[in-house]
């Protein structure tokens, strides 16, 4: 376990935000949820690009091996458009694939959506830190974040990451009982 500030990565992939067309939202709303999720110091590393295979799997791999995250979530390209490949980049970058987080991404989201299901959100490993897909939107950030948060900080334990606390009365994070 390390007792350095947890470094957690978070990418908005879109064309549009990354040319400054609009602002990007999605990006501050995954930080805002992380903010009220953590009581453990953490420092996000951000950061904003077009949906282009090569520069999402470029990103993710900077992220995870320069920057040192244990954490990367990612929002947007996960779609059935042409352009969002956000996921095959996450597939190509990682050692193992984790399908349980996409899963139960899926199935949070059919409580409010019925298009739920055109979504491919994934997560992975590289190395030891572990990459989670985020649909675009603020609202099913929260709820996709909502039902898989309580495993993160387990899965960050299993790796030997920094240990993440969370405010329980928020999000209550599953870790066996010792």
């Amino acid at each position: 376990m390390s007792d350095d500030i947890a470094r957690i990565g978070v990418i908005t992939v879109s064309d549009r935000a990354s040319r400054g067309q609009y602002e990007d939202v999605s990006g501050p709303a995954i930080e805002e949820t992380l903010n009220d999720y953590l009581t453990s110091s953490w420092q996000p590393v951000y950061r904003v690009i077009e949906d282009e295979q090569s520069l999402i799997e470029q990103t993710i791999k900077d992220l995870v091996d320069k920057e040192g995250c244990c954490l990367v979530v990612t929002t947007g390209g996960t779609g059935p458009a042409k352009r969002d490949v956000t996921p095959e980049a996450t597939e190509a970058v990682c050692d193992r694939m984790m399908p349980g987080f996409g899963e139960l991404m899926r199935q949070e989201s059919l409580k409010y959506v019925p298009t739920a299901i055109l979504s491919r959100q994934t997560a992975g490993l590289r190395g030891s830190s572990l990459i989670i897909n985020l649909p675009g939107k603020p609202k099913a950030i929260r709820q996709c974040l909502d039902a898989v948060f309580p495993a993160v900080p387990y899965c960050i334990d299993l790796m030997e990451g920094p240990y993440l606390e969370c405010n329980e009365t928020v999000i209550k994070p599953f870790r066996p009982k010792k």
